[in-house]
């Protein structure tokens, strides 16, 4: 019995600290694993930008009302994607967006950068959304040919 009273105070005691140490340790590494194989995968999921395809010019220039007596000259031409392939879209619709997007608009709106920039954001949105067809854009953008305010 002697033996086992001086083996049990043999045996080394055991630091808290050292197990929380390594504890730590074990967390960080578990998150750092999870957190770089949720950055690795999350790039599969982000949809691959269009390649530009033809671009289909409006043969007329467009007039619409503006506010306050003023009008809007304009004139656009759209930046089709591959998926549309070579054959030019129809531009009836792309012309009631435009219409639409810009009667009625304040020239002061129309006069600075932003404002142009804002309002034809939201014109490309809307044109995006109306050629795209069963899931394929065929329209990626839309380019001013004139612009003219008076």
């Amino acid at each position: 019995m002697a033996d086992d009273k001086d083996s049990a105070a043999e045996a080394p005691k055991k630091n808290p600290l050292m197990l929380v140490v390594i504890v730590l340790v074990l967390v960080v590494l578990g998150g750092g694993g999870a957190g770089a194989y949720f950055l690795m995968n999350s790039g599969d999921k982000t949809e691959a930008a269009p390649k530009k395809g033809v671009v289909t010019a409006a043969e007329n220039t467009i007039t619409v009302n503006l506010a306050d007596g003023h009008y809007l000259k304009l004139g656009f031409a759209l930046q089709q994607t591959k998926d549309a392939g070579t054959e030019a879209v129809d531009l009836s619709e792309a012309y009631e967006l435009a219409i639409d997007q810009y009667t009625g608009r304040k020239i002061a709106d129309l006069s600075t950068e932003e404002g142009r920039t804002q309002v034809k954001e939201d014109l490309v949105q809307k044109v995006v959304k109306a050629y795209t067809e069963d899931g394929k854009k065929m329209v990626m953008d839309v380019y001013y040919t004139s612009f003219v305010t008076q």
